[in-house]
């Protein structure tokens, strides 16, 4: 009798150190790619499927009985939620009731078209990037952030952004609006109306400039330079604008023919600014705009010694010295790099 006590004593505290195990232990595994998804509208049996497809959990067992116990199955909460090796299951549906994901890191630098930023924030978040191409694309919703589908990529300021993975993109959008409110300080503001521009007119200017050059000098410089064409009613002439026009941004040289090509972005064949960025510029860029130094420079081009800087030149007849030193040294390159490919 003594021996079927002490069995059944052994098997109950066995019981209950497997019991308090599977529910307190480190059991839980990390999923390949380290986070837990739960989409919109997911039930409590979509949960577990996929717990179970990603191999959090062995098994559900001990998991639905906490589960239910904490009302679990009727308040499941949509998001991205990181998994750590070892946690408990009573931790793991913890974080699952309150609903605390972990926040998708959105890095934000330079996006050329609205299909390149549909398709950051696709590849990120829950909203796919049809969806948010169609919000790109209505003027009936962007009315109400007073932007049409010319100038609505100059809500978009880089940076880096955290938002919840299962973020509606129009809440989305919303934020990136109050930063881009943000950024555009009195004492900015103030820098483009001296300009003679508007906050668009400044960072669609600064995106030319941001495809144009990274050095910091010459950004100012550049912008300079527009914006004194601007003011003299010249066309800006830009290559970066026929490359957006063509959508050919591995375009190594502009040749005549490409400057023909009719499109509202070609600054060759219309006079004054694109009617939208073509990039999203940084903030260093459009502060370079917005600091501009007063010259007389109308014209610019490469440097013959290629080092990424540029001259500059008040008079057509400067830039032709300049302009044909670099072709010069452009012609001696190319045929440099031709008899070194016939080189056996």
């Amino acid at each position: 009798m003594k021996k079927i006590i002490l069995g059944i004593v052994i098997f109950l505290f066995l019981a209950g150190a497997y019991c308090a195990w599977s529910i307190f232990g480190p059991i839980v595994k990390e999923p390949p790619g380290k986070y837990l998804y739960i989409k919109t509208g997911a039930t409590y049996l979509d949960v577990k499927r996929e717990i179970l497809k990603s191999n959090i959990l062995g098994g559900t067992f001990f998991f639905d009985k906490i589960a239910a116990q904490v009302k679990y199955p009727q308040n499941v909460k949509a998001g991205r939620y990181e998994i750590k090796e070892g946690s408990s299951v009573i931790n793991l549906l913890r974080m699952l009731k309150s609903g605390g994901q972990s926040p998708v890191r959105l890095v934000i630098n330079k996006l050329r078209t609205k299909e390149d930023f549909a398709g950051k924030v696709g590849k990120n978040f829950e909203c796919d990037s049809t969806q948010v191409m169609q919000f790109l694309t209505s003027n009936d919703s962007l009315h109400q952030f007073d932007l049409d589908t010319n100038i609505v990529m100059t809500a978009v300021i880089p940076n880096t952004y955290l938002f919840p993975w299962n973020s509606d993109f129009k809440k989305l959008f919303r934020r990136l609006k109050t930063e881009e409110e943000k950024f555009w300080t009195a004492e900015r503001k103030q820098k483009a109306i001296n300009k003679n521009l508007t906050t668009e007119q400044v960072y669609t200017m600064a995106s030319i400039v941001e495809e144009e050059t990274n050095k910091p000098e010459d950004k100012l410089l550049i912008a300079s330079t527009y914006i004194n064409r601007l003011s003299k009613g010249m066309r800006l002439e830009a290559d970066p604008t026929v490359k957006y026009a063509l959508r050919n941004f591995g375009l190594k040289r502009v040749l005549h023919g490409h400057l023909l090509y009719e499109s509202p972005y070609n600054t060759y064949r219309n006079t004054g600014l694109p009617p939208g960025p073509i990039c999203t510029p940084s903030s260093k860029t459009i502060d370079a705009v917005l600091d501009a130094p007063a010259t007389t420079y109308i014209y610019f081009v490469a440097k013959p010694d290629f080092g990424g800087y540029s001259n500059f030149a008040s008079s057509y007849a400067e830039h032709l010295v300049f302009a044909k030193a670099y072709q010069k040294a452009l012609d001696s390159l190319i045929i440099a790099k031709q008899q070194k490919a016939a080189t056996p």
